[in-house]
């Protein structure tokens, strides 16, 4: 099991940006360099979306609907993987997790919200 911890979350209005962040406790540089993050979001009423991956050396994946708009990003340094959210729209509001796997296993994070207000 993987200790994942997200942040970032907030309320901004249509137009805004906003970044997420994504680390695992404990991360050396190899298995991060090996992982696979990918974030999710989650609407009320809605099933759970799966908006972008990264894994190490790809070309990153992107959801049709946030394609152009969100980035997502790696740093070694800081062992994190970032969500790079622009041009947000209100139907952008969710809660929005990172899952993120690795040759430990795998974990979720707790969820971060985000609001976007029209």
């Amino acid at each position: 099991q993987v200790h994942v911890v997200e942040s970032g979350g907030g309320l901004v209005q249509a137009g805004g940006s906003l970044r997420l962040s994504c680390t695992a406790s404990r991360t050396i540089l190899s298995v991060f360099n090996s992982n696979i993050v990918a974030w999710y979001r989650q609407a009320p009423g809605k099933q759970r979306e799966q908006v972008a991956t990264s894994t190490s050396g790809s070309t990153p994946n992107y959801a049709d609907s946030v394609k152009g708009r969100f980035t997502i990003s790696r740093d070694n340094n800081k062992r994190a993987v970032y969500l790079q959210m622009n041009s947000l729209k209100p139907e952008d509001t969710a809660v929005y997790y990172c899952n993120w796997r690795d040759a430990r296993g795998q974990g979720w994070g707790q969820g971060t919200q985000v609001t976007v207000s029209s």
